[in-house]
């Protein structure tokens, strides 16, 4: 990343002054029944959470977000569809979910697009027992289909699962595909292979994107900046900084350190790029990526 910002750039940046897109945010309602996965021991999670909550705690210049699923169920992707209208243009797009084993899933998808907020879908497929399941017959059909639907992928991996996403990418040149919290590397055991061979080899497919979010909670608690940094470098060093979008991963943010810590990361792990680049970061990519 090329350290040649000026002060003034900095200044602006560091106070938000340029508009941002959060390309990965969560609300929820935990009555629904549908978040298996938040239990009470997951504190500070284990509550509801709204769109008012997130602007509570946004950092100042976000213009606009991402709504993502958080729940395997096409219930809680109509809740975030009917939350982004409510929210006009301060949501921009929502990334759903459909059952893509199920008979019914390319009709079910056809009727959820006809929603103007609905941007992608995201199998939860990083809590999945079989690595290969990207690579099923069922599955393979409805990711060959989106395109036609004008629908994205985000691509919800660890490191185990981009063997299989690599073989999605090389028989779908045409889909348009983001990985999710740069695929979730074991930050805090200081692993970064296979991850970092793996996730070179998928910013081979130009059609490929990757996001800048959820570092934090892969991370043990005492993180700094220095211990994010050789992970952030590689992102950069292979997607470039026009195939990199950020994303706060609120409120799961919350369990690596809180917005406001990966906030203040973010601007020092950003601050050696020009302005052109970071505005293309904290949004332009974002809004690239998901618009129709």
């Amino acid at each position: 990343m090329s350290a040649d910002s000026s002060g003034a750039e900095a200044d602006a940046f560091a106070a938000g002054d340029a508009p941002i897109v959060d390309a990965h945010h969560h609300i929820w309602s935990l009555g629904r029944g549908d978040y298996a996965w938040i239990t009470p021991a997951m504190t500070p999670l284990d509550r509801d959470f709204d769109l008012r909550d997130y602007r509570r705690v946004a950092p100042p210049g976000i213009e606009a977000s991402v709504l993502v699923q958080a729940a395997p169920t096409v219930a809680e992707t109509r809740f975030l569809l009917d939350a982004a209208r409510d929210a006009g243009e301060r949501v921009m797009a929502v990334v759903g979910w459909v059952d893509f084993e199920r008979d019914d899933a390319l009709d079910t998808l056809a009727a959820l697009a006809v929603d103007p907020y609905l941007r992608a879908v995201r199998p939860m497929v990083q809590n999945l027992a079989d690595p290969q399941w990207l690579l099923r017959p069922r599955v393979q059909a409805v990711l060959a289909a989106l395109p036609a639907l004008n629908l994205r992928f985000d691509a919800l991996v660890r490191p185990q699962q981009l063997p299989a996403l690599l073989h999605v990418l090389e028989r779908n040149p045409a889909l348009r595909v983001v990985i999710d919290h740069a695929a979730k590397p074991a930050i805090g055991a200081g692993m970064r292979e296979p991850w970092g061979a793996l996730l070179r080899e998928a910013a081979g497919h130009p059609n490929t994107s990757c996001k800048l979010s959820g570092l934090a909670t892969e991370a043990q608690a005492d993180w700094t900046v220095a211990t994010l940094r050789p992970y952030v470098d590689h992102i950069f060093q292979h997607f470039g900084d026009r195939r990199v979008m950020w994303g706060s991963d609120w409120p799961v943010v919350e369990r690596g350190g809180g917005m406001a810590r990966w906030w203040s990361a973010t601007q020092e792990l950003l601050a050696g790029l020009a302005m052109p680049s970071r505005a293309a970061v904290l949004g332009g990519n974002a809004r690239r990526f998901y618009a129709r």
